[in-house]
């Protein structure tokens, strides 16, 4: 028996940003945010799907307006993250874009940079204050839980998950 036709935009859980996780069946919101708590670019994966691989996503959706003329913004001055963004690709991702980030090195990875002795490498830099304003992101997500719709995710659908999202992406950015 032939699988039936998928709609457009993939179809199926893992269209709509759902998967399992420890939790159950749910749905990760990956965003990037500005200084002051607006997010910036919005991605919706399933429950499972792990932070560092949706990075170059997220990165690649944003787009900043400038106030004259000329194309919008599209890379970050900045970047402060988590210890999940902490492996190879991302680093190097990071560098081929001319993106200054902030990124504390896990304790597995640094144990085998150790044991390596002088083959090991240089640790990867990591300025102490610029990474205590990675909370902009945690805020952000807090301001976009305001809305009982994304906080509890009741859509089925992913683009109408998404699309209310961003709805309340909107309200943020109009309040400011």
């Amino acid at each position: 028996m032939a699988e039936p036709a998928r709609p457009p935009g993939g179809g199926g859980a893992g269209g709509e940003g759902l998967g399992r996780s420890r939790g159950g069946f749910t749905s990760k919101l990956h965003l990037s945010a500005d200084g002051r708590c607006r997010p910036l670019s919005l991605v919706i994966t399933g429950g499972q799907r792990a932070d560092c691989t949706q990075l170059t996503a997220v990165l690649e959706k944003i787009r900043v307006p400038r106030t004259g003329p000329g194309r919008p913004r599209t890379r970050p001055d900045s970047l402060a993250a988590d210890k999940a963004y902490s492996n190879g690709p991302c680093r190097t991702y990071l560098r081929r874009r001319g993106i200054r980030h902030t990124i504390p090195e896990k304790s597995d990875s640094q144990a085998a940079r150790l044991r390596k002795g002088s083959r090991g490498g240089r640790p990867p830099g990591n300025d102490e204050e610029r990474y205590k304003k990675r909370n902009t992101v945690e805020r952000a997500i807090n301001k976009l839980k305001q809305s009982r719709a994304v906080a509890t995710r009741y859509d089925k659908r992913g683009y109408v998950f998404l699309g209310t999202a961003t709805a309340a992406a909107l309200i943020i950015w109009l309040r400011t």
